[in-house]
């Protein structure tokens, strides 16, 4: 069985090292999962005046986050705490209230940094929020990666490949661990359990 899995990338820059790390997740992932980005550049700041009357780039990722079985958050630090633009893409998918699109989703934070734990604290804060929207998440094992950018070269086909040993070793683990924690989730939320309205 596949599974469809939506990951955001936190960041907006052009040069961003957590979406390299992001398209090196793509190549490191089991056969089981099918990796594809939630682009978050183009949602306008939320307020609840588009409750009523979503935008086109709200429907988009609500119903991208909708379509996923699980979601990834690829994500820098900023300030100690979530960038601006992510918390901002959360909103919008969790919102009108009672329409929450995170809800039972299994979800995995990964976050680079050029420091040694840079993504430590907007992680916790991620955890927060998510247990907040009822997605569960992949709690361990933890991913505060120190970005060498010599550990990554293009593939020539659009990919990124990890030429460090240990780093790829480490990736495609969590890799492993989330699809199975994938697998555990699904099991356990599919209709007719406990908590389902039906």
């Amino acid at each position: 069985m596949t599974y469809r899995i939506g990951y955001l990338v936190g960041s907006l820059s052009s040069t961003s090292i957590n979406r390299t790390v992001a398209r090196a997740l793509v190549g490191l992932a089991p056969p089981e999962l099918e990796l594809v980005e939630i682009g978050i550049r183009d949602l306008p700041l939320y307020s609840p005046d588009y409750d009523d009357d979503y935008p086109p780039q709200g429907r988009a990722i609500k119903e991208a986050v909708e379509a996923s079985d699980g979601i990834l958050f690829v994500s820098p630090e900023y300030n100690r705490s979530i960038p601006g633009a992510l918390k901002n893409a959360i909103d919008w998918a969790s919102r009108p209230w009672g329409t929450n699109s995170f809800a039972r989703k299994p979800t995995g934070i990964v976050g680079a940094s050029i420091g040694a734990i840079g993504t430590a604290v907007m992680q916790s804060s991620m955890r927060s929020v998510l247990s907040f929207l009822n997605a569960p998440q992949l709690n361990a094992p933890e991913v505060y990666l120190t970005f060498h950018p010599e550990h990554y070269a293009d593939d020539g086909a659009g990919g990124i490949t990890v030429t460090h040993a240990d780093t790829a070793t480490f990736l495609r683990h969590y890799m492993s661990e989330y699809t199975a924690f994938v697998e555990r989730v699904l099991s356990v939320t599919a209709p007719g359990h406990i908590g389902d309205p039906s």
